[in-house]
């Protein structure tokens, strides 16, 4: 456990809009942090572009702000040089299921140990409401001049269709249900992604808190309940009853671990059957430079591509 003197949450003005689910998404990860006693200098948080790109500014740990779309590599290069940092990607449904889903496959891919936040509420709210790749079809919020025409993108099915070895879903506003959530998808050995439900009650005047509240339920209420796959011909058997789980929409929603393969070597792990020093010598402590001179003469490299 952390000291309670331990700051998690930076002292900048949060200017989310009032109701906001961000506002129990950060505290959730606050206290996640805070109760796995991972202290703030070894954690870092990296954010997208929209209003959940905001979080590593208000947060009081590393934090880096990328370009839309484009949180997941700039996170995955962040762990493998520093493998010794819990990293923590914070970013939208549009910033990561529109202009980044290729990312969000090659992530699955490679199952790289970094946590995806994914604050999913079906609209573009920092740029006034457009729908977002999670929006259903023929659904009209209130910013919307005609109803959506596009079909939605179900994340859970396309993170287990990539790979992904740890899927949950959340709801910001059930603080200590997600926080929960969030340490169990931090401590998994791989890529995790946690789909949190986030109201918008400035633009998503559908899929609203009084909304979810009537059809959401917690996975672990219900008797039997194993989304672990501890050996190889289990797998399948989970696959299939994740998929079941993540069509469930409209009268039911569940939350809660939706799928965990351990048996998937973390990517790391499969590096250093290429590079075997890389544990002893991760990238950030190999040398660039003798006395200030390149290792590499990067003339050299280009000299046969030279046209005199």
């Amino acid at each position: 456990m952390a000291s309670e003197k331990v700051r998690y949450m930076a002292d900048t003005w949060k200017d989310w809009c009032p109701g906001c689910g961000n506002y129990g998404i950060i505290t959730a990860v606050e206290m996640a942090l805070k109760e796995l006693g991972i202290p703030p200098h070894k954690a870092v948080d990296v954010g997208g572009i929209g209003c959940s790109g905001k979080l590593p500014e208000f947060l009081a740990i590393n934090g880096v702000h990328t370009l839309h779309g484009r949180p997941i590599p700039v996170a995955t290069g962040i762990k493998l040089a520093r493998p010794e940092l819990t990293v923590l990607i914070s970013a939208g449904d549009g910033d990561t299921l529109g202009i980044g889903a290729a990312h969000f496959v090659a992530a699955g891919r490679r199952n790289v140990d970094i946590t995806l936040l994914l604050h999913d509420n079906g609209v573009y709210g920092l740029t006034k409401g457009q729908a977002s790749p999670t929006l259903g079809l023929f659904i009209k919020t209130k910013a919307l001049s005609k109803p959506n025409i596009n079909s939605p993108v179900n994340p859970i099915l396309l993170a287990l269709a990539s790979g992904y070895t740890f899927i949950a879903r959340g709801y910001a506003y059930h603080v200590k249900q997600l926080k929960e959530i969030i340490k169990a998808a931090i401590q998994h050995k791989g890529t995790a992604l946690v789909d949190i439900l986030q109201p918008c009650p400035t633009y998503n005047n559908v899929y609203t808190k009084e909304w979810y509240e009537q059809r959401i339920y917690y996975l672990d209420e219900e008797e039997n309940w194993n989304p672990v796959v501890e050996k190889p011909e289990e797998l399948e058997k989970k696959m299939e009853q994740t998929i079941a789980k993540a069509l469930e929409w409209e009268e039911r929603i569940p939350l809660g671990i939706l799928f965990q393969d351990k048996t998937k070597p973390e990517y790391f792990e499969r590096l250093k059957i290429r590079i075997p020093f890389i544990e002893d010598i991760p990238p950030y402590k190999q040398p660039i430079d003798v006395n200030g001179k390149p290792i590499v003469d990067v003339a050299q490299i280009f000299v046969d591509k030279l046209v005199i």
